[in-house]
């Protein structure tokens, strides 16, 4: 079967949170390759399995049942080669969600929570917003690669830290952290005693010549400080539905976790949530395939397109994510001015690197998961009104 990713969709009134909060702001002339969900529809299956259910009229309270589970098995075992038991696995409608809840389930106000930088916010946010102590260790930056600062992560570590937020693959720079990296976090966790909490939501898109390991898979001493955090929503571009699966190999710390959902009042899947994941997950492996390849197409676009027309401008080779780091830093610094260009200028609205945190100042944030054409016109405006354009 073939696939029209090239087919473009307006997002105007569906309640967007990429598209229609920018258009109101700040013009209907805009693009927007920032928010990372994607401006492609979700595999033809999974719609018509929403519209079958949408067609059933009863909206009632739903659960998840043994094909839920079965379904999420089979996805960690094909994808990753990873045999989960049932009862390892838990519901819960988003991981920044279940992030927020670990963190109030297994520490206390003032604790020390660790995480690598730059990062997506949203994760530092519920370190900070729950009253904990967010302990920043800043990935190095050598030659257009970014590497984890193992010395500066032990020496943070030591300063009591309690959970250790890991985001694999991370965004926004596109690392796919190696066995090897992840068997010295891993340590790092084991000697001062610190809970693994892995964002493995982009996890399905890895790039040739990598590959994604799952932390808990190293040893049974890793998998029982370990909770990994799934979801089909980056992959099959089902964010708004609203489901992921939260994996705690450890008895006592899944039933703690399973408290918290209980105190927060978090029960039922909403009603299309399960039947998209089970599809998705089931019959989708075609589609998923194709959406790949058309996203390495995206990523080699845009590559060639700044290396043509804004030399200056150094893309970080990505390994995962269809998420684009790049280095403005050349052409200029300061996030004023690169918006100034970017948005006001060139209509084009992307990420920019300060809300990764400090390290991010100087860089930009691109999601390729758009229609070519639609990458085309946003790369050819932010061209366009290039501040070193040559006259």
């Amino acid at each position: 079967m073939k696939y029209n990713f090239d087919e473009v969709i307006s997002r105007r009134g569906t309640n967007s949170a990429k598209w229609d909060g920018l258009l109101e702001s700040m013009g209907e002339d805009m693009i927007s390759l920032s928010v990372a969900d994607m401006d492609l529809k979700a595999p033809p299956m999974v719609v018509e399995k929403i519209e079958a259910a949408a067609r059933h009229g009863i909206y009632g309270y739903t659960d998840a049942f043994s094909s839920y589970y079965n379904a999420v098995q089979a996805w960690l075992d094909r994808s990753y080669h990873w045999q989960v038991p049932r009862e390892w696995i838990v519901f819960c409608p988003r991981i920044i969600q279940a992030v927020s809840l670990i963190i109030q389930q297994f520490t206390d106000e003032g604790d020390a929570v660790l995480i690598h930088t730059p990062v997506y916010q949203p994760v530092a946010k519920a370190v900070t917003l729950n009253n904990r102590v967010l302990i920043e260790s800043p990935l190095t930056f050598n030659q257009g690669h970014y590497e984890i600062n193992f010395e500066d992560m032990e020496l943070r570590m030591q300063q009591g830290v309690k959970i250790v937020l890991l985001v694999s693959p991370h965004n926004p720079v596109g690392r796919v952290w190696t066995k090897a990296e992840l068997e010295r976090i891993g340590a790092l966790c084991i000697k001062y005693d610190a809970l693994i909490v892995s964002d493995d939501i982009h996890a399905d898109f890895i790039h040739e010549g990598h590959e994604h390991t799952v932390i808990a898979k190293l040893s049974e001493e890793m998998a029982e400080r370990s909770i990994i955090c799934t979801s089909p929503g980056k992959t099959f571009n089902l964010a708004s539905l609203e489901i992921s699966n939260i994996i705690i190999p450890n008895d006592k710390v899944r039933e703690r976790f399973m408290q918290g959902l209980r105190q927060a009042g978090i029960q039922n899947p909403t009603f299309f949530a399960v039947p998209a994941l089970e599809i998705a997950y089931t019959a989708c492996d075609e589609w998923l395939r194709a959406l790949r390849e058309y996203l390495s197409g995206n990523i080699a676009y845009t590559k060639a397109f700044i290396e043509a027309h804004m030399p200056e401008l150094s893309v970080v080779e990505p390994e995962g994510t269809y998420l684009l780091w790049v280095d403005c830093r050349a052409v200029d610094q300061a996030e004023n001015r690169l918006k100034q260009w970017i948005e006001q200028m060139a209509r084009v609205s992307v990420s920019f690197g300060c809300s990764f945190g400090r390290e991010g100042e100087g860089f930009i944030r691109i999601n390729i998961a758009t229609p070519r054409s639609v990458l085309k016109e946003a790369l050819e405006r932010i061209a366009a009104a290039y501040p070193l354009k040559q006259a």
